[in-house]
């Protein structure tokens, strides 16, 4: 049997083949309507074959919006950071001291404090009210111009004042401290941390999406808590752009990691130096904005970030 033979004789099977998967699929019951059956005939005649059409289908796709996050389901994230002027905070009360001379106090603990007349430890707003705990503020630079952009505040615990500071002198002429009780501790509080009121909770719906202004020279400012070198997903980072800049809560931003230069080894000769390319890192979220500082979290992060990445557009 020759090659050509061979071939016809396949060829032939296929059609045969193609033909009887063709009619079972038509006379199957899940077979669409207008598909193609064969029509019974009378013995001894071929069954007569119906072709198939196609037809349009209309099917209504799911809305491409991104859902709205759920408060709670990044509240663990959402830190207390607080952006100060400098001159300010520095006339905020103090904790001055600790019952028995302590020099650390914690949750459960009785602490004493000062400030100037009016301040959240005189008489106004009265006991019962919530101070926020704050540690020394330090500065946030830019990371591009090293200009100061703020200074950072970090809530490291609550307090309830039970009693205002007093406004007159003991009958020894000593001024008279407000007493409060730590609520809630971070971190160990000692003399010398600022008092601020706590301001009323916020339950935003954070709806992600893309702003709709240019964003020019943005990047990563600062990490916040107790991440050194890199932060990595869930974790919240400082960037150097606010509200002036057009962001807005549930911004959602693209995270790019600069390129490194190397030398190219494979040269022939003395090693040439080449720069990689900038390559797409991750994603964040504006979640609060102040006027030249956001904060933000990171939603996914394939290698870490680091001071200094850009923040861009999301294409």
């Amino acid at each position: 049997m020759t090659h050509r033979h061979q071939k016809s004789i396949f060829q032939a099977l296929g059609l045969i083949l193609s033909g009887c998967l063709v009619a079972a699929w038509a006379q199957s019951p899940a077979a669409p309507a207008g598909a193609a059956r064969t029509e019974s005939a009378a013995d001894g005649e071929p069954p007569t074959p119906l072709r198939l059409s196609p037809r349009v289908r209309v099917q209504l796709m799911p809305q491409a919006t991104l859902p709205a996050l759920e408060p709670h389901r990044i509240e663990p994230f959402l830190v207390e950071p607080l952006i100060v002027d400098d001159a300010a905070f520095q006339q905020a009360p103090r904790i001055v001291a600790a019952p028995e001379g302590r020099v650390l106090i914690t949750r459960g603990d009785r602490a004493y404090a000062r400030g100037p007349a009016g301040s959240a430890v005189d008489a106004e707003p009265g006991p019962g009210a919530v101070l926020r705990i704050f540690r020394e503020a330090r500065a946030l630079h830019d990371p591009t111009t090293g200009a100061v952009l703020g200074y950072e505040a970090q809530s490291i615990g609550r307090a309830l004042l039970l009693r205002p500071q007093g406004r007159q002198a003991t009958a020894d002429g000593l001024p008279m401290p407000a007493v409060l009780d730590i609520v809630a501790a971070r971190e160990e509080i000692r003399a010398g941390d600022r008092l601020l009121p706590e301001p009323p909770r916020d339950f935003p719906r954070y709806v992600p999406h893309a702003p709709q202004v240019p964003l020019e020279g943005g990047r990563v400012a600062s990490m916040y808590g107790h991440a050194v070198g890199m932060a990595g997903q869930n974790q919240v980072v400082v960037i150097n752009k606010g509200s002036a800049d057009g962001l807005a809560s549930g911004h959602v931003l693209a995270l790019i990691k600069s390129g490194a230069p190397l030398p190219d080894r494979t040269a022939p000769g003395q090693p040439e130096r080449i720069q990689l390319p900038d390559e797409r890192n991750g994603l964040l979220m504006v979640f609060r904005t102040f006027d030249r500082l956001s904060y933000a979290l990171i939603l996914e992060t394939a290698d870490g970030v680091r001071v200094g990445d850009r923040v861009v557009l999301p294409r």
